[in-house]
């Protein structure tokens, strides 16, 4: 499964995110090549090595569902056009529980 995202340049620093396919949270590929769903342990590539990290997380399709890259500063924070919507992964959802609908 691939999402069409906005291509981003080999010298800006990106991480790799996914969805955990077998519970559906957020995951980042760690700098060790683990996945994490801590956001501290986004793992910063570029170049080259950002490319082989993609695509060794396409290969593991099934363990994590559509990889793609993402823009993040040096220190691994997030940034660029997708910045609201990484946010939002990262941090959950907009509407805070208490302002849902209780179960009926």
């Amino acid at each position: 499964m691939t999402s069409v995202r906005p291509k981003l340049k080999p010298d800006q620093p990106k991480a790799v995110t996914a969805w955990d396919t077998l519970t559906g949270k957020v995951v980042w590929m760690a700098g060790d090549g683990s996945w994490s769903d801590n956001p501290q342990r986004i793992g910063v590539f570029t170049g080259d090595e950002a490319e082989a990290r993609l695509k060794d997380a396409e290969a593991q399709e099934g363990t994590v569902t559509d990889p793609y890259f993402m823009q993040v500063t040096e220190d691994g924070a997030v940034d660029g056009r997708e910045t609201l919507r990484e946010q939002i992964r990262a941090n959950g959802p907009t509407v805070h529980p208490e302002f849902q609908k209780a179960p009926k």
